[in-house]
């Protein structure tokens, strides 16, 4: 029902919204004498901020059309190049000029909790010159009917080990935040099972690989309530008119909600000095605003099954460092891991995945020989600084790209040729 009273009001608000928008367009026009004055644009920029915090932000863009490579530009096409009703994976395929050096191939696993794909741009952007860049675009649950079936982390694990085989045994996955896990026991799965198409390596950022260390406010609300209080309490129905009417789904817009009341006091000085950036005619920090939370404010619904496997599995059990983790009714087992690199990112300053949490793969993976494993803490960065913003561009994304060259190559293949070495790994 409270899904239901949501798109209500939202659909309310909408004569509201329009009147707003309508009337800000009146004070803003440069024919408008009252457009010059100080009265003038305080009432533009109120209004412009209630049509902006009323309105439903819809899915973004990439909008990556163009990259530069040694001082040239590169145009970029999005192509699709691999379908499941919950997921679409894309390819930034570059036009390169002939004799270009083989970039390493990178398949980002974007987080599914909440924020769409393109959340992540900024890291395909950063990595783009360097790199053959393909990305998991996840499907809003509330867009895919119910006769598709269900998706639960066990789909999620079979989904990855699907692309990763897609894509070939030279691809290296980088799991950004929640997949962190996932992509963890998708490469054991793989690796026990002997599967040629394993990747050269795997890069964890800012991930839930064992929640019990330094816990944040994100795990400590999920480890003081029992799973039957989030079936009970966060899962609702899609409202009809929308593709998924009935499919049971954790609504996106409980997941901001719960990241917005993190930093409640952040996010109303963001908007008070967009009003005052507005009225001032602070062009580009206004802009700076609308690009950030158009963003932000643009969330997806997840599957019921999924989102509280998710939390009962990772977040109340911690069944994977507990060695307890399964997926199809096997074990995961982290330690058959000896041949795909291993990286491990933190930011300092993460508030959603404590230091340490992360890094907590290293011992896992025991049997990963000590040359194939690397882990960076960034200092002076939150979780979103993990993978995006100057620091990552600067300091994070050089670091990432080197491990992936240093181990562009089949380990696998060395082994067979080096018995010794083998044994040794």
């Amino acid at each position: 029902m409270f899904y239901q009273l949501y798109e209500l009001s939202h659909a309310a608000m909408s004569p509201w919204r329009v009147v707003a928008d309508t009337m800000r367009l009146a004070y803003a026009n440069p024919l408008n004498p009252i457009s010059k004055t100080p009265a003038g644009r305080a009432m533009a920029a109120g209004l412009e901020v209630f049509e902006r915090s009323t309105r439903r932000y819809a899915k973004p863009e990439f909008g990556i059309d163009e990259i530069t490579i040694k001082s040239r530009p590169v145009s970029v096409h999005e192509k699709v190049i691999w379908q499941r009703p919950f997921c679409n994976l894309i390819h930034f395929e570059r036009m390169l000029p002939p004799g270009h050096r083989a970039d390493p191939k990178i398949l980002i696993v974007a987080p599914m909790s909440g924020h769409y794909a393109t959340l992540l741009r900024g890291t395909v952007e950063t990595l783009l010159p360097n790199a053959d860049v393909y990305i998991t675009d996840w499907i809003d649950a509330r867009m895919v009917p119910v006769s598709e079936g269900s998706f639960d982390l066990d789909d999620y694990i079979d989904y990855l080990i699907d692309m990763i085989r897609t894509l070939g045994p030279n691809t290296h996955v980088m799991g950004v935040c929640q997949p962190s896990v996932p992509v963890l026991a998708a490469v054991a799965v793989m690796e026990k099972n002997g599967d040629p198409s394993a990747p050269r390596s795997m890069t964890l950022m800012g991930g839930p690989i064992d929640t019990r260390i330094n816990p944040t406010a994100v795990n400590g609300m999920a480890e003081t309530k029992p799973i039957e209080w989030f079936r009970d309490n966060v899962i609702m129905k899609v409202p009809w008119p929308q593709p998924g009417f009935l499919r049971d789904v954790y609504p996106g817009f409980l997941q901001l909600s719960g990241f917005m009341s993190m930093n409640l006091d952040k996010h109303m000085i963001a908007h008070k000095d967009f009003f005052h950036h507005l009225v001032e005619n602070d062009g580009d920090s206004a802009e700076k605003h609308r690009e950030f939370y158009d963003e932000y404010l643009a969330v997806m619904d997840l599957t019921a099954e999924f989102y509280l496997q998710t939390v009962e599995v990772v977040f109340i059990n911690h069944a994977l460092p507990k060695g307890q983790f399964m997926h199809r009714g096997e074990r995961v087992d982290p330690a058959a891991i000896r041949s795909v690199a291993l990286l491990t990112v933190e930011g300092e300053n993460d508030d959603i995945s404590g230091l340490g949490q992360t890094r907590a793969a290293h011992d896992l993976c025991v049997n990963l020989p000590e040359d194939m494993r690397l882990h960076h803490m960034q200092p002076a960065v939150g979780h979103y600084g993990v993978f995006n913003g100057s620091r990552f561009r600067t300091q994070i994304a050089p670091r990432i790209l080197d491990f992936m060259r240093a181990h562009d190559h089949d380990r696998r293949a060395a082994n067979s040729r080096h018995p010794a070495r083998k044994k040794a790994s």
